[in-house]
């Protein structure tokens, strides 16, 4: 059976099935890179048969092409484009939903407080704090939304770092300070109980977190990804048409040129940099600029072949829908079991699991979740975190009995 006939409809009448399906397939790259990286516990087994290391290296070298740092943009650029379905079904219902969004982005600090216990590699207190940029720039016109998101792509604190490096050679910077948490942290989940790991996890685990993603470029780059999603819900180019195959068809061409361009220059100018500020800086430059996109091209090739299949997408997409429509229940779902899987306090797997093991892991924990998703959708609307944030989100509204949510979670 399909999943139309299976699954409970959604009570929100805009949501795209696209959109869901491009989610969840970034959010299952996600949990392949995190069970990779054994959530943090970062451990290759040298005691296994050649051939099974070559397999290991085969595993990283493809997953980390694919998926690294284009798994989290595409996660994020949806971010931006659920807000404006939300804020656009607001206004028909002559809501201002402005604020209602900053105290919704409030409540997802609290989601993220609760993921942080158990994985210090949360992003929902990035995106907490990087959503406000979406109240302004709601009224922003479109060239703008572009050029500030263009603007933040570029990564101007790391240009302002390697210019001040240029003209002060002494100036040291490596961009490393959330190595000091990092190792602590990774202590924890290696060695400690389970009120061990829950206590460093709120403390060194929050701050290795958050501490890398703001040195890692994150924090321009997530708000630029927000700008982008949002610009793309105004135009509709989720939707199918011909002028949005036309995009999509321009995207990509745009996109494998300059990935082509970038990759070289992201590898091999790196190796000439002599000075390491600016090759610290330099690196999250061409890095995230070039997994921008490397991203887009995936985005636009899933989009197409959504399109082509005539608005309904292939049989291959369809099946992974009901994962993103549950995708913050998922996401913090899949931290759960994964840390469950790999620290000392569950099944102490960090040391005994090269990357072919992790990626049978991240594939059955995908899988338990998926089935997990169809099952609670076929009758219920929303996963149970999307339902309590939506009502926690619009608590006064329904109160009054005026402005109830039927936008996308």
């Amino acid at each position: 059976m399909t999943t139309s006939t299976t699954l409970r409809p959604s009570s929100q009448g805009s949501r795209l099935a696209a959109v869901d399906a491009l989610r969840g397939f970034a959010l299952l790259a996600i949990i392949l890179l995190h069970n990779l990286e054994h959530y943090n516990i970062f451990y290759a087994p040298m005691q296994r048969p050649e051939w099974l290391q070559w397999l290991d290296a085969q595993i990283v070298q493809i997953i980390y092409f694919i998926f690294a740092g284009k798994a989290y943009a595409t996660f994020s650029l949806l971010f931006g484009f659920s807000f404006f379905i939300q804020l656009r079904n607001a206004r028909r219902r002559g809501c201002d939903f402005r604020m209602r969004f900053a105290w919704r982005m409030l409540l997802l600090l609290a989601f993220a407080e609760f993921h942080s216990l158990f994985y210090n590699g949360d992003i929902l207190t990035l995106y907490a704090v990087c959503g406000l940029i979406l109240i302004p720039a709601s009224s922003w016109k479109d060239r703008t939304v572009l050029l500030v998101g263009s603007f933040l792509m570029l990564q101007p604190w790391c240009w302002a770092n390697i210019i001040y490096a240029l003209f002060n050679p002494d100036y040291i910077d490596n961009n490393s300070l959330f190595m000091q948490y990092a190792a602590p942290a990774e202590v924890a989940g290696r060695t400690g109980d389970l009120l061990q790991t829950l206590a460093s996890n709120l403390t060194d685990g929050w701050l290795y977190s958050n501490v890398w993603q703001i040195e890692a470029g994150r924090l321009f780059q997530t708000p630029a990804l927000f700008l982008f999603g949002m610009w793309l819900g105004r135009k509709k180019f989720f939707e199918c048409s011909d002028s949005s195959r036309i995009f999509w068809k321009k995207a990509l061409f745009v996109a494998i040129i300059a990935s082509a361009i970038l990759y070289p220059l992201k590898e091999f100018v790196p190796q000439h940099l002599t000075n390491i500020t600016i090759l610290s800086y330099y690196s999250i430059i061409a890095g995230m600029i070039y997994n921008f996109f490397f991203m887009i091209m995936l985005v636009a090739s899933f989009m197409l072949l959504w399109f082509h299949a005539g608005n309904a997408g292939y049989l291959w997409q369809r099946f992974i829908t009901p994962f993103g429509r549950m995708s913050l229940t998922n996401y913090i779902g899949q931290s759960i079991i994964g840390v469950a899987c790999y620290y000392h306090f569950g099944f102490d797997l960090w040391d005994k699991t090269g990357a072919a093991e992790t990626l049978l892991i991240g594939i059955a924990i995908f899988m338990a979740l998926l089935a997990f998703s169809r099952k609670w959708l076929a009758t219920h609307s929303q996963g149970p975190l999307e339902y309590l944030w939506k009502r926690a989100t619009w608590i006064r509204a329904d109160r009054n009995g005026a402005g109830r949510s039927t936008a996308a979670a």
